[in-house]
């Protein structure tokens, strides 16, 4: 993977995490022929609040680290589901019934699925040991 991809995977997440998106995914589609990139990033908050802040905060990270700035940016107006283009990273914040409803990444069954732990669920867990 190059660098400057790993990079930008690395400070998605961060930027996700920062605004404790859940349930996040990197579903890597390399391997396929004809994908639309190389890979998706899915997350969810629980309200159009918390997926505008994510949004807006990868967007933010993103510039600030690394002075990109997406292709599109498309949901924005109700923000059931903000689609983040960078080219061969496509990011995708869906309030959480909204992502239960497209199921997202398993339309691309193929793809290889990379499961991120919560943040709050890790943080239980440091403090119960």
């Amino acid at each position: 993977m190059q660098d400057n991809k790993k990079d930008l995977l690395h400070t998605i997440v961060n930027a996700i995490q920062d605004k404790k998106g859940q349930q996040i995914v990197i579903c890597s589609l390399e391997h396929l022929h004809n994908a639309i990139c190389d890979d998706f990033i899915v997350c969810q908050g629980n309200t159009r609040n918390q997926v505008e802040a994510i949004a807006g905060n990868i967007g933010h990270e993103v510039y600030d680290k690394m002075q990109m700035k997406p292709f599109a940016v498309n949901g924005e107006d109700n923000a059931l589901w903000i689609a983040i283009d960078y080219g061969d990273v496509m990011v995708h914040v869906f309030q959480s019934q909204a992502r239960k409803f497209y199921d997202l990444e398993h339309l691309w069954a193929d793809a290889q699925l990379t499961c991120l732990p919560d943040l709050d669920c890790i943080a239980v867990q440091n403090t119960n040991n």
